[in-house]
């Protein structure tokens, strides 16, 4: 079954759309804050059908997951009692407190460092964003976190991408469906061990 290279060819007709810009704005604006889906799925196949414009697309993600951070931060600070019924829904509320537990009575600098660190580890960024509004956690310290974590991200996924140019095209077109169920097997895995095995 050809799933993955179906959806593969599908997102790049999407890349090239002549609003896929903000098509991407949006998906990076609400996935910082409720959206399961990462924007990387829109950076990498726009990046690689438009290589020179990598720097434009990863800078648009960014500052709109830094809009959207926000959003979840207020609604921590704000509305957390309203949203905790969906948090609960979507399984997210162990690891919610477990990062509410890490962020209070910490100083700024540790929390820029966890924030930071958000963007390498599999927990999605919408748990940070709003377990810092939950704490409290002071605004520079935050946008400053944002700012490094979801930006050596996206920077570092579109600036690869530029850099493997054709050749990486080529070779993520060949193995698209061997990486694409690879990662299904690896979030299956990880759901069941931070579901089931902690």
């Amino acid at each position: 079954m050809r799933l993955f290279k179906s959806l593969y060819e599908f997102a790049l007709r999407w890349a090239v759309h002549p609003h896929a810009e903000y098509f991407l704005a949006g998906l990076s604006f609400v996935e910082a804050f409720i959206f399961p889906v990462a924007p990387e799925i829109m950076l990498a196949p726009m990046t690689l059908a438009r290589p020179k414009l990598w720097a434009r697309y990863a800078t648009i993600s960014l500052i709109c997951s830094l809009l959207g951070s926000f959003v979840g931060y207020a609604l921590g600070h704000f509305a957390f009692h309203l949203a905790r019924p969906l948090i609960e829904d979507l399984g997210w509320m162990p690891k919610l407190n477990e990062i509410i537990a890490q962020l209070h009575d910490q100083s700024p600098w540790k929390t820029f460092g966890l924030l930071v660190l958000a963007g390498f580890i599999p927990i999605p960024l919408k748990i940070f964003t709003w377990a810092s509004g939950v704490v409290g956690v002071p605004i520079p310290a935050f946008v400053a976190g944002m700012l490094v974590g979801r930006g050596k991200r996206v920077f570092a996924v579109c600036g690869a991408i530029r850099l493997g140019g054709e050749r990486a095209e080529r070779a993520l077109h060949r193995w698209i469906e061997w990486i694409g169920w690879g990662l299904v097997i690896v979030i299956v895995a990880l759901i069941v061990y931070f579901k089931y095995l902690r």
